[in-house]
């Protein structure tokens, strides 16, 4: 059996449980062994920092992750959850587990997880906004349809992924104008600095 060599970062007894299934498949299989190892591991696990401003006026920072398994098969999916106990060793265990599930359904997508450990129930809507644009500005790099796509999970629903979807939009929409602006020869330096110095997505703060 293939070992890790080094388990320290996603130490979770769920990602431990998910390894012992692939590498009992893997052997009953006869699964090629440079393949399996690949498998054993994310190809890719952004850990981010989220400062939000909560409603009382002080700033809380989160821990927020997204982890994507495998793009052999075609962009990733999975969903994000808002959870006390979410850790880099659980998400990355069901980002895997959807790898598995998109490959016996047929469907042309790896598997993706994203998190952030908070407790929602205790957030009030307007923090739990600004928590997810900020999430969404911060992993902004490694999502989109051609990359990989969120969906609703433990603690997040609808609304989550329609602050999500804003952000994005907003952002990339205000990036490709300023970089217009800025490429324009008959522009003035003025119009572009202005331009460049709007917030691109509503409701996220400097902090």
């Amino acid at each position: 059996m293939a070992e890790i060599t080094d388990t320290s970062e996603f130490e979770s007894p769920l990602y431990r449980t998910a390894l012992a299934q692939l590498d009992r498949v893997a052997a009953r299989l006869s699964l090629e062994p440079n393949i399996h190892e690949r498998l054993r591991h994310p190809r890719r696990a952004l850990v981010v920092s989220i400062p939000v401003r909560m409603d009382d006026g002080n700033t809380k920072v989160f821990r927020g992750y997204r982890v994507q398994h495998s793009t052999v098969l075609g962009p990733t999916k999975g969903g994000l959850r808002y959870d006390a106990d979410v850790n880099l060793g659980e998400v990355t265990a069901l980002a895997m587990l959807m790898s598995w599930k998109c490959a016996l359904a047929g469907l042309p997508y790896g598997g993706a997880k994203g998190g952030v450990r908070c407790n929602p129930r205790s957030m009030s809507v307007t923090e739990r906004e600004n928590l997810t644009r900020r999430y969404t500005v911060e992993i902004m790099l490694v999502i989109g349809p051609d990359h990989d796509i969120p969906a609703p999970d433990l603690g997040t629903d609808e609304q989550t992924m329609a602050w999500m979807t804003s952000c994005t939009l907003s952002t990339r929409q205000h990036a490709t104008s300023a970089s217009r602006s800025a490429g324009n020869a008959s522009s003035s330096r003025d119009s572009a600095t202005s331009g460049a110095s709007r917030p691109a997505c509503s409701g996220v703060r400097a902090v």
